[in-house]
């Protein structure tokens, strides 16, 4: 067994590895950026060093430095979690070269797998089935468009490197493609470096299934069954689950193999997932499910595997990377219950989920559940790396139990002041269809307007901040008094102020199901900042906007489309946004004129800031 470790990563995959080396007696060294020195990963390591700055080319992409690093400390191996240089050959390859032991897939199988139109070539030949679609050289607009045309809309934009959603696009017509292709370029070229595309079918009714596979260095290869990763926003997984429903022996058996088989063409060692698209319109069925890629890594949603087989799968890829054989057969592996994950970010779903960062004042997890988190109380989501605050994981015997512990674990969840899809995510688990199993990639969008909260408080939050105003947890029995009149009946009403804005309340009782902390109501997954009113509060119900464009977030202007003085539509782009890798397009308000144009291309702005406004025409 190796005995030191370098873990070339940060936050929750940091301390997911740290914890199995830990009781592994693995010694564990953390590399960190310097805005990072105060994560708990750093502290839980056995050491840490700082490698650099807070952008992560600077410090987790500096291949160099971290190899200097392992040297230095002593380090056996190499660690790269996912993310960052987790797929990179040439940074596997310099870790070999420098005498240490690389813990994830060989780097000529990096490589097979790592562009989606050479892997799907590979897969071809070796009898696996792909999605239809176009992975030819030719990156001209006339071609691409050309291809996209003839193999009808909708159709998908995929970068060639890309993962993770990004740089991808979907685009429902032939009017669309031309504009929709340098965007996707774009994103692909600053994820990935490659602003190479490919074009596929889209699948009207598509299921994303995925096998977690496990090589070793002896030629054994075996599968750890499915997972159903199709509930997504925007190609990004929000909850995942194992098994996958709707799921029969003879499809799973056909789809296990088939990435067995994947697997084996690449001489696949480690830990790796073959991601498969189906057609669900009339269920899982073995000839409508296609391969689309391998990630030649751990997966992020890796622990819903951990819970339905009783494995740990950062141990397999420890004893694995030692030199030892797989830890069970293929005989010995079985699905156990049923298990979901959520991911539990820092967005706000009411302005089209926005990064939200900033200090974590209040940070509490249910009890009862796996909770796979990088942050604490106390801490800070800042804005240079993903936004996700943890992962919520829970097994139960059936799939409806799963869900339905799903729901209440997020709805537990209680953050303050970032901002959390929590309540988005409680929704979603307990919505009928998701509960069925009636899930494919277009769950979110269908039903948006019943999972994204509103933002008005609901009539318990308001009647708890009500009553925690006339007796804010007192033991004096005069105070349940409030509201008595001297032969008269009692006024039960009282002015509250809830997220910013007045109401009148009729105070009955506070709802069993709302938690209060320091003048915050928590209430399934939402915040709500309460007090008495203010002289200046809003009525609830909001008010109309006045043509101020805000920065809805921290970022960089990668683009500005106006000039000052220029007449705009309603819904024309104005200015682009970039954070988190995440592009954000700001649009008109009305139809006007631009009448402040605060910002130029390259700026870095702050969330609130006044980028453009734009004043109404008579």
């Amino acid at each position: 067994m190796i005995k030191s470790l370098l873990i070339a990563n940060r936050g929750e995959i940091a301390r997911r590895i740290i914890r199995t080396a830990r009781r592994l007696g693995v010694r564990t060294i953390a590399v960190h950026s310097d805005v990072d020195a105060r994560m708990p990963f750093v502290r839980e390591a056995d050491e840490a060093v700082c490698i650099g700055t807070a952008l992560a080319k600077d410090s987790y992409l500096r291949q160099d430095l971290i190899i200097e690093t392992a040297l230095a400390t002593g380090a056996e191996a190499v660690h790269p979690g996912y993310g960052f240089l987790s797929e990179n050959a040439e940074f596997a390859e310099a870790v070999v070269a420098a005498g240490l032991i690389w813990v994830g897939a060989p780097p000529a199988s990096i490589r097979a797998m790592g562009l989606k139109d050479a892997a799907k070539q590979r897969m071809i030949a070796a009898g696996v089935p792909v999605t239809p679609g176009y992975l030819g050289e030719d990156q001209s607009l006339n071609r691409l468009q050309k291809e996209a045309d003839s193999i009808g809309y909708p159709v998908l934009i995929k970068a060639v490197a890309g993962g993770g959603g990004k740089g991808m696009r979907k685009v429902d017509s032939a009017a669309e493609f031309a504009e929709m292709l340098p965007s996707c370029q774009r994103e692909a070229a600053a994820s990935f470096g490659d602003d190479r595309v490919l074009i596929e079918k889209y699948i009207l009714s598509p299921r994303h299934i995925e096998v977690q596979v496990f090589g070793d260095t002896l030629g054994n290869v075996v599968h750890l069954f499915e997972r159903d990763c199709s509930l997504q926003r925007r190609h990004q997984k929000v909850i995942e689950e194992a098994p996958a429903p709707g799921m029969d022996p003879v499809t799973r058996a056909a789809v296990c193999d088939a990435a067995v088989k994947a697997a084996r063409a690449v001489d696949y060692v480690g830990a790796g997932t073959i991601e498969f698209i189906a057609d669900g319109s009339e269920g899982l069925k073995p000839d409508r499910i296609w391969f689309m890629e391998m990630n030649t890594r751990l997966q992020v949603e890796h622990p819903v595997t951990e819970a339905i087989t009783g494995q740990d799968l950062v141990e397999w890829q420890l004893r694995v990377a030692s030199g030892e054989p797989l830890p069970k057969n293929q005989d010995e592996l079985a699905i156990t219950g049923w298990a979901m994950e959520a991911r539990l970010y820092a967005e706000n779903p009411m302005t089209g989920f926005l990064p939200s960062t900033g200090p974590l004042e209040r940070l509490r997890f249910p009890d009862g559940v796996r909770i796979d988190s990088g942050v604490e109380e106390g801490g800070e989501v800042t804005p240079f790396y993903d936004p996700m605050i943890a992962k919520v994981i829970v097994h139960a015997d059936g799939r409806e139990r799963a869900a339905n512990a799903l729901s209440k674990a997020c709805a537990d969840v209680q953050v303050w002041p970032v901002k959390t899809n929590a309540a988005f995510l409680a929704r979603a688990a307990r919505h009928p269809d998701f509960v069925s199993g009636h899930v494919d990639t277009g769950f979110i969008e269908r039903h948006s307007t019943q999972l994204i909260p509103t933002g008005e408080p609901s009539e318990r939050v308001l009647q708890a901040a009500a009553q925690c105003l006339v007796a804010p947890e007192s033991r004096d029995p005069w105070a349940s008094l409030h509201g008595f009149r001297a032969n008269a009946a009692p006024d039960r009403r009282v002015e509250v102020e809830v997220a910013g804005k007045a109401y009148l309340v009729s105070v009955d009782a506070t709802p069993a199901d709302v938690r209060r902390a320091d003048g915050i109501l928590f209430l399934d997954g939402e915040a709500w900042p309460f007090g008495p009113r203010r002289a200046d509060a809003a009525t609830g119900g909001g008010a109309v906007g006045d043509g101020a464009i805000m920065a809805p977030m921290p970022g960089r202007v990668i683009a500005v489309a106006v000039e000052e003085g220029a007449a705009v539509t309603k819904g024309q782009r104005l200015v682009v946004l970039e954070a988190m890798k995440m592009e954000q397009a700001l649009l008109a308000p009305f139809d006007g004129v631009v009448a402040e144009l605060k910002v130029a291309e390259g700026a870095q702005v702050s969330e609130g800031m006044l980028l453009v406004r734009i004043e109404g025409v008579a």
